[in-house]
This record gives C-alpha cells, structure tokens and sequence, in this order.
C-alpha cells in the first residue's frame, strides 16, 4: 500500500518562509512527475507547482513564481517545496502528488495535507 506523508506546514509571519516535504513509501512503479497543489477555504484546489521525473522541467503557477521551489529525489519518493516571501494568500492546505506508471497504466497518489498559514 503505498503512502504519502507530508511535513513542515505551520504557522508563519509574512515575508517568512517554509519548507515541505513529502514522502513516499511502498512506491514501486515508476515516478514520471512530482506536484505539489493547495486549497484555500471557498476555493477550488489548484496546481501549485511541478517536477517532471524525466527530464527536471519545472512549472509553477503564476502566483508563485520566484517565490516557491519545487524539487525532488524520484531515488528517494521524496519531493520539497521550498516556499519563500510568503504572503497571507498563500494560506492553505497544501497536497503533495506522485504520479508514476507501470505497464501503461497510471497511477496518482495524495497525501493527506498540510496546513500553511502566514498571518501575523
């Protein structure tokens, strides 16, 4: 069975900075992309950032570019998000995804979430 397990929400001042993780384990198939996604209270949840397993492209959204950093290690099922210049806007509940493949078939995987909070 496999699961996700994130780390490193909180509570922090705006301008702070945060980092999450998120860890796989009993992951076999093969990781193509790594995501991180948020949702706010009232709002649909979106596509935050993105790390292509194939090829280390990145993608952001608007919103958080030159602000956030994704990363992660498809050896190690783990993936960061480094959140800088945080803003009370960023205040949400953030998903890590793993999407991987075997035999043609894909599959995508949550974790249960973390809180971000920035707020003075």
């Amino acid at each position: 069975q496999v699961q996700l397990v994130e780390s490193g929400g909180g509570l922090v001042q705006p301008g702070g900075s945060l980092r999450l993780s998120c860890v796989a384990s009993g992951l076999t198939y093969s990781i193509y992309s790594m995501s991180w996604y948020r949702q706010a209270p009232g709002k649909e949840r979106e596509l935050v950032a993105t790390l292509s397993a194939a090829n280390d492209r990145t993608n952001y959204a608007d919103s958080v570019k030159g602000r956030f950093t994704i990363s992660g290690d498809t050896a190690k099922n783990t993936v960061y998000l480094q959140m800088n210049s945080l803003k009370p806007e960023d205040t949400a509940v953030y998903y890590c995804n793993i999407s991987a493949r075997s035999q043609g078939a894909r599959y995508k995987y949550w974790a249960q979430g973390t809180q971000v909070t920035v707020s003075t």
